[in-house]
């Protein structure tokens, strides 16, 4: 079915408040899932939807909790979701984190015990759009088990960074740190397709092209020892610095019921003028290198949203069924 992004998001918020939501929570939530699926991320948008019903309507997460904003030192934001989305909370820590980032050249901003918050460039765009280089992390439910390991321990844990450009980021990406996300694994199991080699291992800690045997097991990180050290170092910054909860205390992301997920989100937001006015010239440099090579590009630059999305006919239904 041809859905327009707008309708997308109406949906989603009425879907949402159908299910405990306030108005404002449900809109910065609605807010990013449009956007996920305005940009083809279809992992972070309406496949989300359903869980956030369900998971309102069990006490999973709380739809109404105000979040704190606190700041713990001069470079320091912190936003303690309460339990709740990520969204909101990030909203409501935002305008101070990039105020202190204006004022000493750079600020850390602190997400802490926040639902899942999907596709972290949602959030690091919003501080790039700012004129601010915006670097983001989180970690999640623990699914990827370290090299020669079988048995998981961190989650996913993406990472994303976006520069900002006059008119449009001029670099934005946005990715986890295990070889794929989980909803890949998820999804050619729900179409009875086999999975690459290299994504994930079963049980027994072997390789396998079965999404069944890789979901009764665990991934790997991307690039092995490498992507296992970034996975890390997410999961200290996000984990550790927010205070909020290791990957290890998270049961699965979408499961109804439970207890909340209380993860974290660790943000650095840098003034690209805090040293002088050279970072345009380099940043250029690069571009101009990478333009001359044919099927090259700087990872985002070329980005469009879409306005209207293909959604899967029965997803439509469901989000209607959900949105009463």
């Amino acid at each position: 079915m041809k859905i327009t992004v707008q309708e997308i998001e109406s949906k989603s918020k009425a879907a949402l408040i159908a299910h405990g939501a306030a108005d404002a929570q449900a809109g910065h939530v609605a807010a990013a899932v449009a956007r996920a699926e305005a940009l083809g991320n279809v992992i972070c948008g309406l496949y989300y939807l359903e869980s956030y019903c369900t998971q309102l309507a069990s006490g999973r997460v709380s739809g109404t909790v105000q979040p704190v904003v606190s700041t713990p030192r001069a470079g320091a934001v912190k936003s303690d979701a309460k339990f709740g989305f990520a969204q909101p909370a990030f909203a409501a820590g935002l305008a101070q984190a990039v105020q202190v980032a204006r004022d000493n050249g750079i600020a850390s901003f602190a997400v802490a015990n926040a639902h899942t918050c999907t596709s972290l460039g949602f959030f690091t765009e919003q501080i790039a759009a700012q004129g601010l280089i915006a670097i983001g992390m989180t970690n999640a439910s623990p699914v990827v088990a370290p090299p020669g390991g079988k048995a998981a321990v961190i989650g996913t844990n993406p990472i994303a960074m976006t520069v900002p450009g006059k008119d449009a980021p001029r670099l934005h990406f946005d990715f986890s740190t295990s070889a794929v996300a989980l909803g890949k694994i998820t999804m050619a199991k729900a179409a009875g397709e086999p999975i690459p080699l290299g994504w994930a291992v079963d049980a027994d800690g072997q390789p396998t092209t079965d999404p069944e045997a890789a979901l009764k097991g665990a991934l790997v990180s991307a690039g092995g020892y490498k992507g296992w050290g970034f996975g890390l170092m997410v999961e200290l910054l996000a984990a550790g610095m927010t205070g909020s909860v290791n990957s290890l205390d998270v049961k699965g992301l979408k499961l109804p019921d439970g207890p909340p997920h209380g993860l974290g989100q660790f943000y650095i937001l840098m003034d690209p003028t805090t040293y002088g006015d050279k970072f345009d010239d380099r940043f250029a440099r690069i571009a101009e290198a990478v333009a001359l090579q044919d099927g090259a590009r700087i990872p985002g630059a070329d980005r469009k949203a879409m306005d209207v999305i293909d959604v899967p006919n029965a997803l439509w239904e469901l989000v209607e069924k959900l949105a009463g």
